[in-house]
């Protein structure tokens, strides 16, 4: 597999990761102004994708949504994978007590499933975006750990890892130098599979009513606040519902395309 194949999928997720990062330039309206008289407005030439009950432009909230949305899981998953798999790759290589309490703890997580855990942690927590992300980050660790961990077991017993050793190196100088550079690949490959799920996680509290609040523009607040309109405005639901499906449907292509490239490269 070449690397041209997956340079559609890079260049429509950095294209999302713009609109994301530049969101506030790119609106047609305030996306925070009401304006009640034009409230519920369907599609037409001023309102591209129609107006929300309060009468504010639903395609300027979903592109600053998309701030809030893409740029937050993405900070979150970056958290995660960078903490989790420093977590792992310490304790594979280290061994010994630290190991078996920071693996036990990530089996008393890895209990629970992932979802019903962040809904109970923000609801503990109290709700709001920062919240929402805590619970998820909470038990989206312990993946990146185990995974890490175990790539680490392996390495750990490979020759170059004695000749090291021989060679004056510090543990600290190993672990940096030859253990974490040699399962970064298989990480990142990890963790760009999971920018979709962190996407719909995210949502998915906040259409709960756990993540976002009004009137913040998020995604899935946006769905939240729409669902009882959806046969009389469908519009103020669908067009954040789509645009969840086409972000979480490009990271998932990016990140699969991105596996078999790396596992071709082995």
């Amino acid at each position: 597999m070449k690397f041209r194949t997956l340079v559609p999928y890079m260049a429509a997720a950095l294209m999302l990761m713009f609109v994301a990062i530049f969101a506030e330039r790119l609106t047609p309206f305030d996306p925070y102004a009401q304006n009640l008289e034009a409230a519920l407005s369907p599609p037409n030439v001023k309102n591209i994708l129609g107006t929300d009950r309060y009468g504010r432009d639903v395609l300027s909230r979903v592109i600053v949504g998309s701030q809030t949305t893409l740029l937050t899981s993405l900070a979150l998953l970056a958290v995660m994978a960078t903490v989790g798999s420093l977590i792992g790759a310490v304790c594979g290589f280290k061994g010994g007590k630290l190991d078996t309490i920071l693996m036990r703890l990530s089996d008393v997580f890895l209990a629970f499933p992932q979802m019903v855990f962040a809904i109970a942690a923000a609801g503990a927590l109290g709700g709001g975006l920062l919240n929402a992300a805590a619970a998820l980050a909470l038990i989206g660790w312990t993946k990146y750990a185990r995974i890490s961990r175990s790539l680490t077991l392996t390495i750990r017993s490979m020759p170059y890892m004695d000749a090291a050793r021989m060679a004056g190196s510090s543990s600290t100088m190993i672990l940096f130098a030859h253990v974490l550079p040699n399962i970064a690949g298989t990480m990142l490959v990890t963790a760009a599979l999971d920018i979709g799920t962190i996407i719909m996680e995210l949502a998915g509290l906040s259409f709960l009513g756990l993540g976002a609040m009004p009137p913040t523009a998020e995604w899935g607040s946006m769905m939240n606040n729409g669902r009882s309109m959806l046969q009389t405005a469908p519009w103020v639901i669908l067009a954040p519902g789509s645009a969840i499906f086409i972000t979480v449907a490009t990271f998932n292509l990016l990140g699969d395309k991105l596996r078999d490239f790396m596992s071709i490269q082995r």
